[in-house]
């Protein structure tokens, strides 16, 4: 995730950084561009299409249909990063969890008890990392998917990291009951820690695997691209060739408003704008360090 000043206007408005729309829209805005040049070309100088009453009306379809489509980016752009604050937070409270099990193990667990220390100090280190390869795996994106995907290696015998690392630490609080290294109030309050760590990935895989629906994503796109290509067809009635960077900039507007909601509704991947793991991983991992 990239940091940055808030109150800072002069970088984000002349700098364009590796994750910026206008990168990305590069050659479509130049397409955008170059067919409503011809646009108006045509009319201004051949059909002259504008001297009909009728025909001027169109710019009104625009005005109509303008408030439908930012309503629909709005709600877009909302669910998407409601998807990503609910990763933050998810992570926020892995950070809590991981913090409040390891001062319970320093406390509960005999300080001499150096091996039980180290296998808990070594695993609870373990699992924000192995949380962050299995969202970043592909294959968690596509489990809920009906197809087979033979293109992923061995897509059907895929280890579940963290649950397997979850599952030892219980087989070692178990043990721990079982020998009288600990009683059945403090079995209980690790047992609560242990199925906060497994609803924290279980909530994280829900947002991984379970996308946009594809009709509702589908739908704003080919919205987009009817409504921007139409736009020449209105504004050179009463803009002629200042319609060419009008329309530049409402594609740009419009389109980048939808890449943003593309790119923060998975917030669990590697682009420039997505939940920094690493960071938090290696925040859990000092902390896990320091208490034991």
């Amino acid at each position: 995730m990239e940091l940055y000043n808030s109150k800072d206007w002069i970088r984000p408005v002349l700098y364009f950084h590796k994750s910026d729309t206008f990168r990305k829209l590069f050659w479509f805005l130049i397409l955008a561009a170059v067919f409503t040049a011809m646009v108006a070309y045509l009319e201004l100088e051949y059909f002259k299409l504008s001297e009909k009453s009728h025909v001027r009306n169109i710019p009104l379809m625009h005005s109509l249909l303008g408030f439908a489509i930012s309503m629909l980016l709005v709600f877009r752009t909302n669910t998407a990063y409601d998807r990503w604050w609910e990763g933050r937070k998810l992570w926020g409270s892995l950070v809590n969890t991981s913090r409040n099990f390891t001062i319970k193990i320093n406390q509960f667990l005999d300080p001499q008890d150096a091996d039980n220390r180290t296998f808990f100090r070594q695993l609870l280190c373990a699992f924000p990392d192995s949380l962050k390869n299995h969202l970043q795996s592909e294959k968690v994106r596509l489990e809920l998917d009906e197809e087979i995907h033979p293109e992923i290696p061995q897509f059907d015998t895929f280890m579940h990291g963290p649950m397997r690392i979850a599952d030892a630490m219980y087989k070692k609080i178990k043990s721990l009951y079982l020998q009288g290294k600990i009683d059945g109030y403090q079995l209980m309050v690790f047992d609560r820690e242990l199925v906060a760590y497994m609803d924290i990935c279980g909530a994280c895989e829900r947002i991984k695997n379970t996308p946009i629906p594809y009709t509702y994503s589908s739908f704003i796109k080919k919205f987009i691209f009817i409504y921007c290509f139409t736009l020449p067809f209105g504004f050179v009635f009463s803009l002629g060739y200042y319609a060419v960077p009008v329309v530049v900039f409402v594609f740009y507007v419009l389109a980048s408003l939808e890449l943003i909601a593309e790119e923060i509704e998975e917030p669990f991947g590697k682009d420039a704008n997505d939940l920094p793991m690493a960071k938090l991983s290696a925040t859990i991992q000092k902390s896990v360090r320091e208490i034991l």
